[in-house]
């Protein structure tokens, strides 16, 4: 158990402090690079200013896409819709070709040049991506209810480079309601031949976007991260408005107590979310690697509190490392019991390649989601509909308690609470079917052994300091650089992997690669070649973990 958080600091949750600067939060539509976000922007930065922080607000160029008109007709009639961030602008027609959710197995062996392609859900960058590769030109997406979500459709994350600018979408994408996509849907399976005419305006490029900071706590000492976007999709008084006052309340209540922190707290409010595929915390990641390699102890993300139905709590997101810190402050101010689940690649996780550990995003969740909301969110979530109606005062307070109380265990304890014992734990849980699949064919015994032996030593740091508390965090930390990238990266530190889904340790998938290949075949033995260099990947980074809890153990001991 990590130390007693006192009582005061999360009972003085002031609901009404949150309300009051969410009236004025909600006051703007804050689309990312626009007048009204950079109004909003300034708000949030005079309260922090109130609150003892020093500020820093920054405008930095990032490449955003903001979705204009956009028009679907079939057979001359039109529906209601809307396209997406990142379509491309146009007009085409053709009768569509429905391919189901647009999995690659609703993709494989479809001849889809100059198409249309019609699939079920929400417009994702995995399904664009899919169009594009197959040379589509279109696609249109059926809402799974009567809202229509909007969403960004790039798997680009931040800022395209010349290396990554190919791939962005080649589509025009458009999204209608469930009823008006199903009677397409529905036509085409009765043998009809409907043209659908998909129309976009679509305003994608460089233009400057604010990111505000505020710090407090000593130069060039380590410190919590605190994060989460300000822009909006409309004036998105849940994502993110709540989730910004939540933050300031959390920053407000900890500086009243910064006597007793070990380590500072920067906070961080980004633009290019939702319109930029995470441009500002990315723009950040790549300008500040150097300082957040070496002064970062932990990513606090926020996103989506105190929505009204939200009572779902057991699910809170966090890192294996910092995944004791959620059940505690979930238990202790809910006392729901925790599950947890791992950190998706979205929400602002730019850090990951960096090596920091990172915990929550979404804080409470909608219960009933699959069988009524299909969205853990809301069914208002990224609509118009997302207004302060939406939020529950008493769920805000909640969640806020809940944010409060990790803040507060990762700024007061005396050694930065990583476990990595559960870490490598996670890792040997991942290892033992790949090593008995292979057996005979890849040897994994070093990795296993190497994995045992840092579960085995990490869980001998104490939770207190015994001697040397500052060195022994910085070791943790250090730790964490080593783990992180193997865990939620295909490997490379320095640049940002696709906003696609990721497979737990990604870096031991061409490991798994070889072990669903046939002995003695040629595939097999194409697969080796990267399956070794990926075992070397992680056997180096278990080597410089245990180097560093080492350093940790005879700092403390």
């Amino acid at each position: 158990m990590t130390d007693a958080v006192p009582a005061s600091l999360t009972a003085s949750v002031s609901g009404a402090e949150m309300m009051a600067n969410l009236r004025e939060i909600a006051r703007w539509m804050k689309l990312s690079g626009e007048p009204e976000e950079l109004e909003s922007i300034r708000f949030l930065e005079r309260r922090m200013q109130d609150y003892g922080f020093r500020t820093q607000l920054i405008l930095h160029d990032a490449y955003i896409s903001l979705p204009g008109k956009a028009s679907v007709l079939v057979e001359g009639r039109a529906l209601g819709c809307i396209t997406q961030s990142f379509s491309c602008p146009g007009r085409i027609s053709g009768v569509p070709v429905y391919l189901g959710h647009g999995t690659d197995a609703d993709f494989a062996g479809r001849d889809l040049a100059g198409r249309i392609v019609l699939c079920e859900g929400m417009a994702t960058p995995a399904v664009a991506q899919r169009a594009s590769r197959a040379g589509a030109a279109g696609q249109l997406h059926i809402s799974h209810h009567e809202h229509i979500h909007e969403m960004c459709i790039s798997p680009v994350w931040g800022n395209p480079g010349a290396s990554t600018l190919e791939e962005l979408p080649t589509t025009i994408a458009c999204s209608v309601n469930n009823a008006d996509g199903g009677a397409i849907r529905d036509a085409l399976a009765a043998g009809a031949q409907p043209v659908v005419t998909l129309e976009a305006e679509v305003d994608t490029g460089w233009r400057k976007t604010p990111l505000l900071v505020a710090e407090l706590g000593e130069p060039d000492a380590p410190f919590v991260l605190m994060s989460g976007h300000q822009d909006t999709w409309y004036y998105g008084v849940m994502d993110n408005g709540s989730a910004n006052a939540g933050m300031m309340e959390a920053a407000r209540l900890c500086a009243q107590q910064q006597g007793q922190w070990q380590r500072g707290l920067r906070v961080c409010f980004w633009s290019g979310h939702s319109h930029g595929r995470y441009s500002g915390s990315a723009w950040y990641a790549d300008t500040h690697w150097e300082e957040l390699d070496r002064r970062c102890a932990a990513h606090v993300n926020v996103d989506s509190l105190g929505g009204t139905g939200a009572t779902a709590l057991e699910h809170a997101a966090a890192m294996t490392e910092l995944k004791h810190i959620a059940a505690e402050a979930v238990q202790a101010q809910t006392n729901q019991a925790y599950t947890g689940k791992r950190k998706a690649r979205n929400s602002d996780e730019s850090f990951v390649g960096i090596g920091i550990p990172s915990m929550l995003g979404s804080i409470s969740e909608q219960a009933a989601k699959h069988a009524q909301a299909r969205n853990a969110l809301g069914w208002w979530w990224h609509t118009p509909h997302d207004l302060i109606d939406k939020i529950d005062e008493a769920n805000l307070v909640r969640d806020a308690r809940v944010l409060t109380q990790v803040v507060w265990t990762l700024l007061s304890a005396p050694v930065v609470p990583l476990d990595h014992a559960a870490t490598a734990s996670a890792l040997l849980a991942e290892l033992a079917p790949l090593a008995a699949k292979l057996e005979g064919r890849l040897d994994l015994d070093g990795l296993v052994a190497a994995a045992t032996a840092l579960r085995d030593s990490a869980a001998g740091i104490p939770r207190r300091a015994a001697k040397d508390a500052a060195a022994a965090s910085a070791a943790l930390m250090r730790a964490s650089r080593a783990l992180v990238p193997v865990d939620y990266t295909p490997g490379d530190r320095f640049s940002h992997a696709a906003a696609l889904p990721l497979p737990p340790w990604a870096v031991l998938q061409p490991i798994r690669d070889l072990a669903a290949t046939t002995p003695g075949t040629d595939a097999e033995k194409f697969a080796a070649v990267d399956a070794m260099r990926a075992r070397n990947r992680m056997r180096h980074a278990l080597r410089e973990a245990q180097a560093a809890i080492d350093a940790a153990l005879a700092a403390l001991n």
